[in-house]
């Protein structure tokens, strides 16, 4: 998983919660990076997940509220830090339609390595989409947060419902649904 995923999840618990509650999860989770990541670095995406239990353990806050959270602010991060794939879209059903063909694809010109997961968008009509989501890491509801964050983003009155999510958390449909 690349690294600024990570830095961006110990930003938001800076701002969120505190610089010192960053530094206790990080000595609490025990990861193997000792909380030591660059944006453009690699790591297990198991540190990840030992991190947000670590903060679950210290705030109560439940597992899926923390990543959802997190999946907010991350978007709002990608929004700053990659405006470039934001100029010309006008709509969250257009935007996600190119995740996968187009944002990914880039990740992967830069860091061939990359995972990224599979998103597939399918417009049945102008006010309905469906999104299959499909990762190798548990993070259906990273990805709920940034749908949600998205829809935020283009100020559209849209509902979005989840008819599935595996067992596992790497799998996801989500029905976004214009009023």
């Amino acid at each position: 998983m690349k690294g600024v995923v990570f830095t961006e999840f110990l930003k938001m618990v800076d701002e969120v919660f505190s610089p010192e509650m960053t530094e206790l999860i990080i000595i609490e989770s025990k990861v193997e990076s000792h909380g030591v990541y660059t944006s453009v670095g690699t790591y297990p995406h198991t540190e990840i997940l030992q991190l947000v239990t670590a903060l679950h353990k210290r705030t109560g806050a439940p597992v899926r509220d923390l990543v959802n959270a997190f999946g907010k602010y991350l978007f709002n991060a990608f929004t700053e830090q990659y405006p470039h794939f934001f100029e010309n879209q006008y709509s969250a059903f257009e935007f996600l339609k190119g995740v996968d063909g187009y944002i990914h694809a880039e990740v992967h010109k830069l860091y061939p390595e990359a995972l990224t997961p599979s998103v597939i968008a399918d417009q049945k009509g102008d006010k309905h989409l469906d999104i299959e989501y499909q990762s190798e890491c548990p993070f259906a509801e990273l990805a709920g947060g940034l749908l949600e964050a998205c829809v935020e983003h283009f100020k559209e009155d849209i509902n979005i419902e989840r008819p599935f999510t595996g067992k596992d958390g790497c799998s996801a449909k989500f029905s976004l649904v214009r009023a």
